[in-house]
């Protein structure tokens, strides 16, 4: 039967194979000692996070459905993922994928998830492992959906342990992001735990279905504390945080949830979703400020879905004086194929995005 204590040995000789190479340009990131800025290695260098979130592919599958049997495309992607002057890549893991049962993780997977931490250390990357995704709604098992809060929120923390143990050992893990944009309901009970479709994935997951009595940061806290719990039963090292839809940005009087003081205690630094609108971009600056609580702050999603590139771009250089780090989207298309290609116009934003984005890392350090 599978054990993690099989597992973390697996993984320890897998990690170990080639644990030199890339060494030089992987060194542990963490809060800086005042806690606001990262810093890396024994030099405590500073550290700006300028990268990419590889969600799915240009055809919209997620990892786990093409990493073992096309890892050569994997391998390629984050070659040039790091070309393009990426540092940090976003990686999406599913909690069907990984979970089998409510007690029993995926071994396969995570030696795949190993493997992929390898290539990192080699490619001279960081991962942001990004957890308990539930994209595809038709993939979520049945059994998955019909546990109480507190059975879920079990399985959860059974994830991020074998996660964790996978993952410890490699100063290539930036940092593990508990859920993509969690929610909590409101006053009234809600019946579904997905929400937020958009083309044809679930992204936004809430937590809870119903309050019970709790208020919403009480709710959150207790989410946030068991699944840290959970990645510190194997690994203290690495940072850990939450990606957030930024509620300030469509309601400028709304206070951070999980960064306020009595949820975030336990999470590393502020990870905030962006998407300026155009001729808006004071409004999103504004907004983006209110997560600047004395942490790390990373907009660890944008793109100019409702802005021009160089809206975007200017969005990009006013956050610097206060922001440590940017993280836009790659889908395994490179410059050169949507030159060579026509894909319409989302084809040609990208394009641009892409062509933005390269380079752009040697010049962000905050002035």
């Amino acid at each position: 039967m599978y054990t993690f204590a099989i597992h973390f040995a697996i993984s320890s000789a897998l990690l170990s194979q080639t644990a030199m190479e890339g060494s030089s340009q992987i060194g542990l990131v963490r809060p800086s000692e005042d806690g606001s800025h990262f810093v890396r290695g024994a030099s405590a260098e500073r550290f700006v996070v300028w990268g990419l979130n590889y969600d799915h592919d240009a055809s919209g599958r997620l990892i786990e459905e093409y990493w073992r049997q096309q890892w050569g495309e994997v391998v390629r992607d984050f070659y040039e993922m790091k070309t393009l002057g990426a540092n940090v890549v976003r990686t999406h893991l599913q909690l069907p994928a990984f979970m089998k049962s409510a007690t029993e993780p995926n071994a396969a997977e995570l030696r795949q998830l190993a493997r992929l931490v390898l290539l990192a250390e080699q490619a001279g990357l960081y991962l942001d492992i990004t957890g308990l995704g539930c994209y595809h709604k038709n993939a979520v098992p049945t059994w998955y959906d019909a546990l109480a809060e507190s059975d879920r929120w079990a399985v959860q923390a059974r994830f991020w342990e074998a996660v964790a143990q996978t993952c410890a050992d490699s100063d290539a893990v930036f940092c593990y992001n508990l859920m993509n944009e969690p929610i909590l309901p409101g006053k009234k009970p809600e019946t579904e735990w997905l929400a937020g479709e958009l083309g044809g994935k679930h992204f936004v997951q809430r937590i809870a279905l119903d309050l019970a009595g709790r208020t919403r940061p009480q709710v959150a806290k207790a989410w946030v504390d068991r699944l840290v719990s959970a990645i510190r039963k194997y690994d203290k090292r690495h940072m850990v945080t939450v990606g957030a839809i930024p509620w300030a940005h469509t309601f400028p009087k709304a206070k951070p949830l999980f960064y306020s003081d009595e949820v975030g205690k336990n999470l590393d630094f502020v990870s905030v979703h962006f998407y300026p609108q155009k001729g808006e971009i004071d409004r999103a600056i504004d907004a983006l400020k209110v997560y600047d609580v004395g942490k790390p702050l990373v907009v660890e999603e944008m793109f100019p879905l409702a802005c021009s590139v160089d809206d975007l771009a200017v969005f990009v250089e006013r956050s610097r004086p206060f922001a440590d780090g940017w993280i836009g989207f790659y889908w395994g298309k490179t410059i050169d194929e949507y030159r060579q290609a026509d894909f319409g116009m989302a084809g040609a934003l990208t394009q641009a995005w892409l062509e933005y984005f390269q380079g752009q890392g040697d010049r962000l350090l905050p002035k």
